[in-house]
């Protein structure tokens, strides 16, 4: 049976393997005060085209999430982000536990807009009793989203003009970021999201690394002690330079983009199959996750072969279904689902 039930199946991309493998028996720093980490960094920099940011490595992505959080937010503030975002469902209510309220706001197919986090803000300043209430002090977006649907950069930039005007810092979580810059019709660049944002991070563990993920700040003065907050929050390893080794890796030859595009491309074939198998999607998503809606009784069937990931019911006899796809999946699994859907008949 293959799965298609998330991006992080595997372990890591060869290349990362080997190049582990290699320095294994190396000396170096802890913490993150290698040459590795400081390599890495410098060639994340070159590819944001931005010499002035600071580059950080976290283990995992909650982390990441919960750390650059606490790290901007005063005690009264809270996090606007769509309801979907991975923050608010998603992380056992780890913001929380940093002592900060997710403040969520209607999404459409997990995306939020300048107008609704306007209106966000107009409302608590309007708020005769604001000062009893969490202030917003920050906006969270996914790129891609949990739908796989992406910003435009139009959109950031609105966003982003709407953050300045306030005040806020904007964050994008780019937990799979890597397929959203490979993506057809994507319109977004690191350089981009190093401009717009005011961080964000590089989603490692969903796209070739075993874990970790890199953050950038579009300044360093933005949080100058952030490495403070790392080791309180638990994201930092003492061997830290297995996180550099693995980002060196995925950008000193354009790894990272190429890896991102393979997990896209192999999605448009998984969306592709169940078009042919007059399977409707639940919506367009131009990235590695595909939601094909499909009978119960038929998924039942298919999953003996290919298993996804329960989405969401649409009526009485159909559910949406993830498909996700990786840096990883092969043409052989792809294949097998492709025999598995013709052979089961009806899907819908």
């Amino acid at each position: 049976m293959d799965l298609f039930t998330c991006d992080y199946t595997e372990g890591c991309h060869p290349a990362i393997l080997e190049a582990l493998q290699h320095t294994n028996l190396e000396q170096t720093p802890g913490y993150g005060t290698d040459s590795h980490c400081a390599r890495a960094a410098a060639l994340i920099r070159e590819a944001c085209a931005a010499p002035e940011s600071a580059v950080h490595f976290l283990a995992g992505g909650t982390q990441t999430n919960l750390t650059v959080i606490a790290a901007l937010l005063r005690p009264y503030q809270g996090v606007l982000c769509a309801d979907s975002g991975h923050i608010n469902v998603h992380e056992t209510g780890a913001v929380e536990a940093t002592g900060h309220k997710v403040l969520p706001l209607p999404g459409q197919q997990g995306k939020i807009t300048a107008e609704q986090i306007r209106a966000a803000l107009r409302a608590h300043q309007e708020d005769a009793s604001a000062e009893h209430t969490v202030q917003p002090g920050m906006v969270y977006l996914s790129h891609p989203t949990e739908y796989g649907t992406l910003y435009t950069k139009s959109e950031l930039s609105e966003i982003a003009l709407v953050c300045g005007q306030y005040g806020l810092p904007l964050f994008v979580d780019g937990a799979r970021l890597g397929y959203g810059l490979a993506a057809d019709g994507a319109d977004v660049t690191l350089a981009d999201l190093a401009r717009l944002a005011d961080v964000f991070y590089i989603g490692g563990t969903k796209v070739g690394t075993l874990f970790g993920e890199a953050v950038v700040f579009r300044s360093a003065a933005l949080c100058p002690q952030f490495r403070y907050l790392i080791k309180q929050r638990g994201g930092m390893l003492a061997k830290g330079r297995l996180l550099g080794i693995q980002f060196e890796t995925l950008f000193e030859h354009g790894l990272y983009l190429q890896l991102g595009r393979h997990g896209d491309e192999t999605a448009y074939q998984v969306r592709d199959i169940f078009r042919r198998a007059g399977c409707p999607l639940l919506f367009d998503s131009p990235t590695n996750q595909q939601f094909p809606i499909l009978s119960a009784a038929a998924y039942a069937k298919l999953e003996h072969t290919a298993r996804g990931e329960f989405w969401c019911k649409v009526d009485q006899q159909h559910n949406a279904y993830r498909f996700c796809t990786s840096w990883a999946t092969t043409q052989e699994a792809v294949a097998r689902l492709d025999a598995a859907a013709n052979t089961i008949g009806a899907l819908y």
